[in-house]
């Protein structure tokens, strides 16, 4: 068993499917949920809890995306192309929400040991190995240079990235977010954020590198399994591996206590979003 497995090994695994709901709301709404979530996990309150989180069409940036010279521009192209946008509160750059795109938090309380970085990453992709063991293609985990937001736990399928893992610490609790593009055309999802960095950048030299899109080293995993997979297809095959990880598994909604803390982390969403739009040029 590896360390990433060890991690997916609790007790008591509660679950937070928003995988519909989500739809609903606006995506800042996931962020100051797992704020809350690890708030409430890393001070014991709440077990190891796994939510699955789905938005209607929405652009996720992060801050250094938001320092582009040619910001607005690249703002009004994503708004004229039917998405929402937001900053995120954790690292990273550009990632594309929609209806095909299924996000993953797992919360774990950080022990007295120490959850590393790594151990966190691993734990992730032990869950998605374990969720797509039937695949012929290998999962890899390493940088895919040419997509969007890349990092070194991007996951892929014969070079083509279909996932982007970060995380996020705070007050003890750790919260390991992926998403996974389920369906539809990675390459098109990959084409609509290149524009938006041409836009943004145009020939503008910048201190920040930021990436140069490829879209064609993007796919869903609809196109690299060669079947067509719904959201819901995937959530059966990620229960039933964390239902193997534990003694109980049940599902739940945001405790009391939870949604106390919501209102208050929600609201520095909001208001971290608020400023940073209202100060482009």
């Amino acid at each position: 068993m590896n360390v990433g497995q060890n991690l997916l090994v609790q007790k008591v695994w509660r679950v937070i499917d928003q995988s519909v709901v989500g739809l609903h709301v606006s995506a800042l709404q996931s962020f100051g949920t797992d704020d809350s979530l690890c708030a409430s996990v890393g001070a014991g309150l709440s077990p190891a809890t796994a939510r699955s989180w789905v938005h209607q069409k929405t652009i996720v940036l992060g801050i250094q995306d938001t320092r582009l010279p040619h910001l607005q521009d690249g703002l009004n192209y994503l708004k004229e192309q039917g998405y929402q946008y937001i900053v995120r509160n954790s690292g990273g750059l550009a990632v594309v929400l929609d209806e095909g795109v299924l996000n993953i938090s797992l919360i774990f309380p950080d022990t007295e040991k120490g959850i590393d970085i790594n151990r966190g990453y691993d734990a992730m992709l032990a869950l998605i190995e374990e969720m797509f063991v039937d695949t012929n293609g290998k999962i890899e985990a390493m940088e895919i240079v040419g997509s969007y937001c890349p990092g070194s736990y991007d996951l892929s399928i014969n070079g083509k990235k279909f996932a982007g893992i970060s995380q996020r610490r705070l007050r003890n609790g750790v919260a390991v977010q992926i998403y996974l593009c389920v369906n539809g055309s990675g390459s098109e999802r990959a084409e609509l954020i290149k524009n938006f960095y041409t836009l943004g950048k145009k020939n503008t030299e910048t201190k920040f590198a930021y990436p140069e899109i490829e879209p064609n080293v993007m796919a869903s995993l609809s196109e690299l399994l060669q079947k067509e997979l719904t959201v819901q297809d995937v959530m059966l095959r990620f229960l039933q591996v964390l239902h193997s990880k534990s003694e109980q598994l049940f599902s739940g909604t945001l405790t009391e206590e939870e949604f106390a803390l919501f209102e208050g982390y929600n609201q520095r969403v909001i208001e971290r979003n608020e400023k940073v739009f209202s100060d482009i040029k």
